[in-house]
């Protein structure tokens, strides 16, 4: 064999084609890794297609990555606030660091010399995968099929799948969206969605109920969160895999987290797509509630600042670099004190923060009050005006 390869396997369509590509076009020993990301689908029919490809057992790699998924990569994430152009909350993005890291690992493990991945040449997820492998080993070849070959249509793949003897369950691809599932999310673009003015249509969405079907009555709940990470719901301690599979499945019953947008993507062109986000979306409201009573004024403007920053860095690919990586350690200090109790409801695709309450809390009801207080001078406030302003009566003078 010429060449050694871990390919990103999830044993559809496209890198079922391109493990058979790479052993032809390249002589290639495949090695196929698919990691377990929470996305809902059975993956040893992934193993078995491997297996059908020619695939050794022993090189056939497939691992539960939910819990590391989550505490590592999601909840870090969430610390910042991270939301890119002001509505995405990156699920798709914050999934391959994770992944490429992986492979890299099983690259070492194997004596591999190169790493594939089935994206394609058009989007942000071949610049992810390959910033994460550069960023790790360097030295690994990296092999894009969809940057070589002239297979760039579900037609021709379904072709070549046919010519080569590669079995493809049609019945299993019948969703006209391109889909990317994991745990904090799914993600749906393609098809009718490429028109930005089509409303997407109800059937589309598979976790969230519309709002007209969600529940008439709004429900209750309390998190709590130690180090600005969310730990326990209504009081019963939760891992952080399980914590964000019970936030999806209390925030989809209540049809929370839809989002359709268009994105300015990392390569340069626009693209429409539709996303289902309930347990981040519950995260992202409650961690900021619990941030508002314990996080000084101007670090919490601060992080404000720099989160847009930070969220580029993600969208773009950049988990492994240095400023990333700086940023995060900022971030992480300023959680040391987030610790509290959220409550909050949800009614029809609305969280509703109820209350907040935390043994950090800088919130003083003393200094804050409408009514006769013994702590604060409000005479003191006249000079602090007039500082303020002396810039202003220096140039009218």
């Amino acid at each position: 064999m010429d060449k050694k390869v871990v390919l990103a396997y999830s044993g559809g369509l496209d890198t079922s084609v391109i493990v058979k590509w790479l052993q032809d076009e390249y002589n290639a020993e495949v090695i196929t890794y698919t990691a377990d990301l929470g996305q809902g689908e059975e993956l040893e029919p992934a193993r078995l297609k491997a297996k059908e490809l020619g695939i050794k057992d022993e090189h056939i790699f497939i691992d539960d990555l939910k819990e590391e998924f989550v505490r590592d990569y999601v909840f870090p994430m969430f610390r910042a606030n991270a939301i890119y152009e002001g509505e995405y909350l990156l699920g798709t993005s914050i999934a391959r660091p994770l992944i490429s890291k992986k492979q890299v690992e099983v690259a070492h493990k194997t004596n591999a010399n190169a790493v594939s991945h089935g994206a394609t040449g058009k989007g942000n997820d071949q610049i992810r995968f390959e910033l994460g492998y550069l960023g790790i080993d360097p030295n690994l070849e990296i092999i894009a099929p969809w940057r070589e070959w002239d297979l760039n249509s579900r037609s021709k793949l379904l072709d070549y799948a046919k010519n080569h003897g590669i079995h493809i369950d049609t019945s299993t691809h019948k969703s006209p969206y391109s889909m990317d599932a994991n745990l904090l999310h799914i993600s749906y673009e393609g098809g009718i969605l490429e028109d930005p003015y089509h409303a997407p249509e109800e059937n589309m969405w598979k976790w969230t109920k519309s709002l007209q079907n969600a529940p008439d009555e709004a429900e209750e709940f309390e998190i709590e969160f130690s180090k600005g990470d969310p730990i326990k719901l209504n009081g019963k301690a939760l891992s952080p895999a399980n914590m964000l599979a019970t936030l999806n499945k209390i925030g989809s019953k209540h049809g929370v987290g839809r989002l359709d947008i268009v994105e300015n993507r990392f390569i340069g062109m626009k693209s429409r797509g539709c996303y289902e986000t309930p347990g981040g979306s519950i995260m992202l409201k409650t961690h900021r509630a619990i941030e508002s009573i314990t996080l000084d004024k101007e670090t919490a403007h601060l992080k404000d600042e720099m989160m847009p920053k930070y969220a580029k860095l993600i969208y773009n690919g950049f988990w492994f670099a240095p400023e990333r990586e700086m940023m995060q350690r900022g971030i992480d200090y300023s959680q040391e004190n987030v610790h509290g109790v959220v409550k909050f409801s949800l009614y029809k695709g609305n969280i509703t923060i109820l209350g907040r309450e935390s043994n950090h809390s800088l919130y003083s009801q003393a200094h804050s009050t409408f009514e006769e207080d013994s702590v604060y001078d409000q005479k003191d406030a006249e000079g602090f005006i007039k500082l303020n302003a002396l810039r202003f009566s220096i140039k009218k003078s």
